[in-house]
């Protein structure tokens, strides 16, 4: 029901308000008063307004944290208060000669410190402007940073709106980081799809926190804790007097301040706070490398002032790294969701890091060559950023002759497909389209929207029905009866009806799609058009020889051998056998294949920025009329658009003798092959 503008605005400031306080006390205090359904209800409402009038969406809305396409890259930005590093002590007595320097630059007997744990993280620093989160950096080299509002206001713990009456203008500094739970969750899932590893939860926050998409950053599920106000302007008020007295002021604005920081009054009782915290690091949810110790008194900090790099009033503690010794018992290789085959090391159970490690990741063949692995070996352990265990080196000197080198599998574990290491890789991997190991998410890519677009096929039905043994490759979505699907939890006359309907419409997706479904390694959306096009059906496909797939413009070798190589594999062609069998269209449609479009065989490379169209559109407007949007200039490349400020493709067409068009001569073009294929159809 739509509600006047009036009444919106009312509702929406409410809402507004309420969901700002439940965030507050979920993820800063950690004190939920409400259901998460409770949550998405009122939510829900606040979307539903929103909607209805978009002019009343304001930057401190719940609904803002992540929003917008992604950028094009990170805006510069000028730190108002420069964000210096600090100098570091490794031991107790660097401590004390810390409080001696502040004894004597203060003139105090007995100065006291706020002793906070050093968040191995990513430093931000944060303005607000009358309350509201205006712009979010990252420190950069202290001076310069990069403006990083979009990401940081996915993450949860920090404040779009500051709580009661801040000054006009705040600025404060903080650390986002990421849990160790979810750091091992992202390398798990990286590791899967054969991505690098991050080395470290704090080398993974950087990275997620510099994505150009701000929906990625948030999938990432980062954190943050605040601990220096860099930045108070109002007349009149001079703000905290001491460093304890600004974190309370911080936790006041809603702001997550670490509830471990502690006042001490004596060095003697911040070497016990780092004592404690050394023992202790390894039950916390996050990961330090260390404590930070800084003089209390803010007005002190002031006038004892920083060196060129760093300020004199504060130091970090660092804590040593820990390594253990142990021996390799066997290894094994696991094959992951995406076909990633990865060797593990077997350990002999070792304590390190308040917990028993029985396995170690070894990455891939080149891991152990490099490191000379063998079974059987004495090894120094380590927790990489103290949660991933990690194989340093081995110790040579106790090996005894009886170790044995690990040779690389040349067939899946799993289903018994060859494996196939790519020129240039580092991972090899399983070529069995129907592998169990990676079957689930093949399937879903093969009914996602823009391969077979099943509609209704989810991942939790994808599960269910791989678990009831109803399907064992993707052909067998087209077997399925209306007396099975009722049979799944959840599942009624309507909704069985619905998906059946959904699978037997997706028979009519183009060849191309079919292509893409298949998940052949480097044929995305684009080159599965390409390749249909070229070869017009699976079998010419199958069958052709790499000269033909390079003699194909854009087609390189990576593409080819991964073609040749899935098609080399009987299960499959099978899987092929199974799909044609049920009906999906394995050719170009016969009009496709008779009628030629009128940019057909025409290949286009753009350069530059364009004024009228985005990129995007210019390549769709490319495919749209026949032609073929290639991404590097050659000898086969028809025609070279160049919009502002070229780069290098233009200079390689030039040297070429490949057509140049600008943006007017390109747009004439366009509209007169559009005319063309106009006239052609009314002469039909």
């Amino acid at each position: 029901m739509k509600v006047s503008k009036t009444e919106a605005n009312k509702a929406i400031a409410a809402l507004r308000e309420e969901l700002n306080r439940h965030n507050y006390l979920y993820y800063v205090l950690d004190q939920p008063e409400i259901t998460d359904a409770k949550y998405d209800q009122l939510y829900g409402k606040l979307v539903a307004l929103e909607e209805q009038y978009p002019e009343l969406v304001t930057a401190d809305s719940p609904t803002q944290r992540v929003g917008g396409a992604a950028g094009a890259g990170f805006q510069t930005v000028h730190h108002r208060i420069p964000l210096l590093s600090l100098n570091n002590a490794f031991s107790e007595q660097e401590l004390g000669d810390f409080d001696q320097r502040i004894k004597r630059l203060t003139g105090e007997e007995n100065p006291a410190y706020v002793a906070e744990l050093k968040i191995d993280g990513l430093t931000v620093a944060l303005t607000y402007q009358d309350g509201v989160l205006t712009q979010g950096a990252t420190r950069g080299d202290g001076v310069t940073g990069e403006e990083v509002t979009a990401n940081l206001k996915t993450v949860r713990t920090i404040p779009l709106r500051l709580r009661g009456t801040p000054p006009g203008l705040v600025i404060v500094r903080g650390e986002v980081y990421m849990n160790k739970g979810d750091f091992e969750t992202l390398n798990r899932t990286r590791e899967d799809s054969g991505e690098t590893l991050f080395a470290n939860p704090r080398n993974a926050a950087a990275g997620s926190l510099r994505q150009l998409d701000p929906k990625i950053t948030a999938a990432r599920r980062l954190d943050g804790f605040f601990y220096d106000l860099l930045w108070w302007e109002q007349a009149g008020d001079n703000g905290p007097a001491t460093q304890e007295d600004a974190l309370t002021q911080l936790k006041e604005w809603g702001l997550k301040v670490n509830p471990t920081s502690t006042l001490c009054a004596s060095i003697e009782e911040v070497i016990t706070f780092c004592r404690r915290w050394q023992g202790e690091r390894l039950t916390l949810p996050y990961e330090i490398d260390g404590i930070v110790v800084k003089l209390n008194s803010l007005q002190a900090q002031a006038e004892i002032g920083t060196t060129a790099k760093a300020p004199r009033s504060k130091i970090a503690f660092k804590f040593p790294a820990q390594e253990v010794e142990t021996q390799v018992r066997e290894i094994i290789v696991n094959v992951g969701r995406t076909g990633a085959v990865t060797p593990l090391a077997l350990l002999t159970p070792v304590q390190i890091g308040g917990s028993v490690v029985s396995r170690a990741t070894l990455h891939n063949d080149d891991f152990i060559r490099e490191k000379e692995i063998r079974i059987g070996d004495t090894v120094i352990l380590r927790k990489a950023g103290d949660v991933i265990p990690e194989i340093v080196r081995v110790v040579k000197e106790k090996r005894t002759g009886e170790e044995r080198e690990f040779q690389f599998p040349t067939a899946c574990p799993v289903c018994g497909s060859s494996v196939y290491r790519e020129p240039g890789e580092a991972v090899t991997r399983c070529l069995g389209a129907a592998c169990p190991a990676q079957l689930k998410e093949f399937i879903i890519h093969f009914a996602s929207r823009g391969a077979m677009n099943i509609e209704g096929l989810g991942p939790s039905i994808i599960s269910m029905l791989l678990t009831r043994e109803m399907i064992k490759d993707p052909a067998d979505l087209y077997a399925l009866t209306f007396d099975q699907l009722l049979t799944l939890e959840r599942f009624g006359e309507k909704s069985a009806r619905n998906l059946l309907t959904a699978i037997e419409r997706s028979k009519a997706t183009p060849f191309d799609r079919v292509l893409f479904a298949l998940g052949i390694r480097h044929v995305g959306a684009e080159m599965a058009r390409r390749l249909a096009t070229s070869f017009r059906s699976i079998d010419q496909l199958l069958s052709a020889t790499k000269e033909e797939f390079l003699a194909v413009p854009d087609i390189g070798e990576a593409i080819a051998e991964s073609v040749i190589h899935y098609a080399g594999e009987e299960q499959n062609r099978r899987l092929i056998h199974k799909l044609k069998q049920a009906g999906l269209q394995m050719a170009l449609a016969p009009e496709l294949q008779e009628a030629a479009l009128p940019l057909t065989g025409k290949t286009f490379v753009l350069t530059g920025s364009l004024a009228v169209l985005t990129r995007s559109a210019a390549e769709e407007a490319i495919r749209r009329l026949g032609g073929k949007p290639g991404s590097s200039v050659s000898r086969h490349t028809d025609y070279v658009v160049a919009g502002k400020d070229p780069g290098s493709k233009y200079q390689k067409a030039q040297e070429l003798g490949v057509k140049i068009l600008d943006e007017d001569e390109f747009q004439n073009l366009l509209q007169e092959a559009a005319a063309r294929q106009e006239r052609e159809e009314v002469d039909c």
